[in-house]
């Protein structure tokens, strides 16, 4: 199977779980605060330590930076997230999670537990393991190829272009 085939396999195959699996409401379970799909959403992509380019973000999530501005500013005055001018070019907002940002995202996963708990359970345990080892391996790649800083606008080394697949796809 070519690197263009399993791309279209994952563009396929991932909503299919997404679908079955997400989670309807997203509530902090401190404060008892709903937050909208959207901004869930944007603390889904944002971590504690490395930042994210609010220009980054906006064109990873299809919108302009002024309507990403609106949306992070709930989140930062909410303190779920920090917004800051980056060091090396005070044009650029960075954003990082606060604690209360990670414990928000870690109590409500994208996914929803009880609907993952059914899909699994519906494998055997053989192919659940598999499955699941795959999911693994994929996260480690798309967390590896985050903290390089080559997602969300963030490489800033024109030596350092995000590399075309060899096969053209």
């Amino acid at each position: 199977m070519s690197l263009g085939d399993d791309v279209r396999a994952v563009l396929e195959l991932y909503p299919r779980v997404f679908m079955a699996c997400h989670t309807r409401h997203v509530r902090d379970p401190r404060s008892d605060r709903v937050l909208s799909a959207r901004q869930a959403g944007i603390l889904d992509h944002l971590d504690t330590v490395e930042p994210v380019t609010l220009g980054g973000l906006a064109r990873h999530s299809g919108v302009t930076p002024a309507t990403m501005s609106l949306a992070v500013e709930r989140l930062v005055r909410d303190g779920y997230v920090r917004r800051r001018r980056a060091k090396d070019d005070a044009r650029r907002v960075e954003l990082t999670l606060t604690e209360a940002g990670e414990r928000l995202r870690a109590a409500n996963s994208v996914l929803d537990a009880d609907r993952v708990r059914v899909v699994l359970a519906a494998l055997p345990a053989e192919e659940r393991a598999a499955g699941v080892r795959g999911l693994g391996i994929l996260a480690g790649a798309a967390q590896a190829v985050m903290h390089s800083k080559r997602l969300y606008g963030l490489d800033r080394s024109a030596a350092t272009p995000i590399k075309e697949p060899e096969d053209g796809t």
